[in-house]
């Protein structure tokens, strides 16, 4: 029980993070959820991740931080 609940908790903050370091390494928010959902399917076919909650977590997750990495990108470009 207790890896089911780490792994609950590390799907609902590290895809988001993915994103938002892989936004900051490649400029590029859609480049960044490209190499996050592979990232994800790899873990799946590794068989890491193995239920729907992990799943719909996960998809939370890359949802969150795809828009906090889009806000991201907008407030560079206001910048410059």
């Amino acid at each position: 029980m207790d890896t089911m609940i780490t792994k609950f908790f590390l799907a609902l903050f590290i895809p988001g993070l993915l994103v938002i370091l892989f936004t900051r390494v490649t400029f590029s928010h859609w480049v960044a959820l490209l190499l996050t959902v592979a990232l994800i399917a790899a873990s799946v076919y590794a068989g890491f991740t193995h239920t729907w909650l992990l799943y719909i977590v996960d998809a939370f997750s890359l949802t969150i931080g795809f828009w906090y990495a889009t806000q991201m990108m907008e407030r560079g470009k206001r910048k410059e």
